[in-house]
């Protein structure tokens, strides 16, 4: 996941298939100048579902495609002949994914699992054919049902990565480094804030081969609930971390302080992020000697485990991990796919190019035959 390949925003204009028509057609042969009517039923026009695909990392594949449109069904035709359906159409997104409504902001649902498909738009039901309306008293009715219409969507996509474990601090308070430090990724780092634009990945091993999903996200500022900074475009993926590793340099002004600012900011966001479980680890700790570490103990945020570590010295590490194990395997752990969604509030987000969408007008496909003939409106007691 590279900088120009991660995208955990998107947004895209959805639009199912219509039915087709069905026919008027009489039976005409030769000897048999009264067949009756024999027109067939339209075809059902293809939906659109949501397909969760563990092999995707990112919404890449779909910043460019902002058009997903199903096909419509056929009309029908004589000898009671069916018109072909439409085609489905499936979005395949990473698990992990989230899907709003982008005119209301309303929640729809949420992909977390491999294979799991959920229907998005459903297409329209195909017309039926004269032949269905025949009684004794309608011996050649002159009419048949039209396909239902298309139904569109714009929907935008959010990626909550799904991790173990969350770095969360304040720019520069060696997140990056960590986690380059304890797996085997490679985050940019440097001596400046907001070096972390995206967030990364990392398979931190533990004893006895076994291991956890580490993720960095970017750096949190006072005020990162309201939109300020990087805020709201990367405190969504906080809501799939199972455990919360908040950090802090050893050389802040007042650490208490500052992981309330930082506590403080997660709950504006997302109450619900209240009940994780969080681990407190004080960084940069290689500066500090036994008396500072003592005395700096006495004035940590209570009820919340703490460990005073070093990325470049490896001081606190092992315990750090044993720390973070631990947690993560309590009988009582949190479960991260238990979340609640709120909806989106749309005026905390900046527009951007993925805002002008518009619904695509598909003349040639949407011709009905070029057969004559009376509509019989839709019943919705009708058997299909």
């Amino acid at each position: 996941m590279t900088g120009s390949n991660f995208v955990d925003y998107v947004k895209i204009y959805c639009r199912s298939g219509k039915g087709g028509r069905g026919s008027a057609h009489f039976r005409r042969e030769k000897y048999i100048p009264k067949g009756g009517p024999d027109g067939g039923n339209g075809g059902k026009g293809g939906s659109v579902y949501l397909r969760g695909n563990r092999n995707y990392w990112t919404l890449l594949h779909l910043k460019f495609e902002r058009h997903i449109l199903a096909t419509h069904g056929e009309g029908g035709s004589a000898k009671r002949s069916s018109g072909k359906d439409g085609e489905d159409r499936i979005i395949e997104v990473p698990c992990g994914t989230v899907v709003f409504d982008a005119g209301t902001g309303e929640y729809i649902c949420d992909i977390t699992e491999d294979k799991q498909e959920v229907l998005l738009l459903e297409g329209g039901r195909g017309g039926l054919g004269n032949w269905n309306f025949k009684t004794s008293t309608n011996q050649a009715p002159r009419y048949a049902q039209p396909g239902e219409p298309v139904r569109e969507r714009i929907i935008i996509l959010q990626l909550k990565l799904l991790a173990d474990v969350g770095l969360v601090g304040f720019p520069n308070a060696g997140k990056s480094t960590l986690l380059s430090v304890v797996s085997a990724a490679q985050p940019k780092i440097a001596d400046y804030p907001f070096t972390t634009l995206e967030p990364n990945l990392g398979i931190v091993r533990y004893r006895d081969n076994r291991s956890f999903v580490m993720a960095d996200i970017p750096g949190i500022i006072e005020g990162a609930s309201e939109g300020k900074g990087l805020g709201l475009r990367f405190l969504r993926h906080i809501e799939r971390n199972s455990l919360l590793l908040f950090m802090i340099p050893a050389d802040a002004g007042d650490i208490k302080t500052e992981y309330e600012i930082l506590h403080n900011e997660l709950v504006k966001y997302n109450p619900e992020l209240l009940t994780k479980s969080r681990v407190l680890a004080i960084t940069k700790s290689d500066m500090l000697d036994g008396e500072l570490i003592e005395a700096l103990s006495k004035g940590l945020p209570e009820n919340i485990l703490s460990v005073f570590i070093s990325s470049v010295t490896g001081s606190g590490i092992v315990e750090l991990k044993d720390i973070l194990w631990n947690e993560l395997n309590k009988e009582t752990f949190h479960d991260t796919e238990s979340i609640v969604h709120k909806n989106m509030d749309l005026s905390a987000y900046p527009i951007v190019d993925d805002d002008f969408i518009f619904p695509v007008d598909d003349d040639e496909n949407d011709r009905d035959d070029e057969e004559e003939y009376d509509e019989c409106e839709w019943d919705e007691d009708a058997e299909e």
